[in-house]
């Protein structure tokens, strides 16, 4: 019987995915768990290292990219775990990370969970957040999130505050980068939804299992270290989340939003575009922001 079944998706992360491997090897050895690596159509050699350095890890090719969450299903169906652990290939795992969340899971009933996510210096990386409304959005966009109390009081879409990331909660949605869900439950949900490329499948997934009734924790204890990016760079990140949510309230909320969603995105990317480009001089984060409001 299989405990954990880890699932990761890699689009041309060789070096990143092997860290990730041995990391997952060399952790605690008492949980029965499996690997499964989706490699969607990587030219860097990463098929090749992962038949020869891990050859116990399973790997399903892909004949192209197909994005993270029509990948991540892919595995899924592949999997036996009693739980799935949907892991980035930029992270490395902890010795006792796997065990620690499986028993956090186990012992509280959770069916949906993440965990801290630190940066390669150790300190912690935000991650998830509450349920986006329009409110929310725009304080986000407003940069009033960001303002001390009022950041505490409003439950941001995008928690940012790293103290709230001390101790266990009960979130919204989590990250993706990370993201352990029991199998029978992912299937329920028809898991992640494929029409999202990728960057937003986590918090749809979230929203959905929230709507069936289920809590979505947030568990301090365990500890990944997530490098960020590692199938693509900040530009995808910024547009892709915007992509996100404009699919997610196309799909969820009523119609009427619409129109004042894009407001709030567009003016949040044309403030991002004075305070990056004219007051901090960052050019490249202006351009990025440029094609965010063009996008919006």
């Amino acid at each position: 019987m299989i405990d954990l079944s880890i699932v990761i998706v890699s689009y041309n992360t060789e070096r990143l995915l092997r860290n990730c491997l041995k990391s997952v090897q060399e952790s605690v050895d008492s949980l029965e768990k499996e690997v499964i690596i989706i490699d969607n159509a990587s030219t860097d050699g990463s098929v090749e290292m992962v038949r020869r350095e891990f050859p116990d890890c399973r790997v399903i090719i892909n004949k192209e990219n197909f994005g993270f969450g029509m990948a991540n299903n892919v595995g899924a169906r592949e999997a036996k775990g009693d739980y799935l652990l949907f892991l980035n290939s930029d992270t490395t795992v902890f010795k006792d990370t796997l065990v620690e969340l499986i028993n956090l899971v186990r012992k509280s009933g959770v069916r949906v969970a993440s965990c801290r996510l630190v940066n390669p210096n150790g300190s912690i990386q935000p991650q998830g957040g509450f349920l986006p409304r329009l409110s929310k959005i725009a304080a986000w966009m407003l940069f009033l999130d960001d303002l001390p109390m009022i950041g505490d009081l409003i439950r941001p879409y995008q928690q940012r505050r790293k103290h709230f990331f001390e101790r266990d909660q009960i979130l919204g949605w989590v990250s993706g980068t990370a993201l352990l869900v029991e199998r029978d439950l992912f299937f329920k949900l028809s898991g992640f939804d494929e029409k999202i490329f990728m960057y937003g499948e986590d918090l749809e997934f979230c929203y959905r299992a929230k709507k069936a009734g289920e809590k979505v924790y947030y568990f301090a204890k365990p500890i990944i270290k997530h490098m960020g990016h590692g199938s693509g760079g900040r530009e995808q990140a910024i547009l892709g989340e915007y992509r996100g949510l404009k699919y997610f309230f196309g799909k969820h909320k009523p119609a009427w939003e619409w129109p004042f969603l894009r407001v709030l995105l567009k003016l949040g990317a044309w403030l991002r575009m004075v305070v990056f480009g004219i007051i901090l001089g960052d050019g490249s984060k202006k351009a990025i922001y440029q094609k965010a409001f063009d996008l919006a």
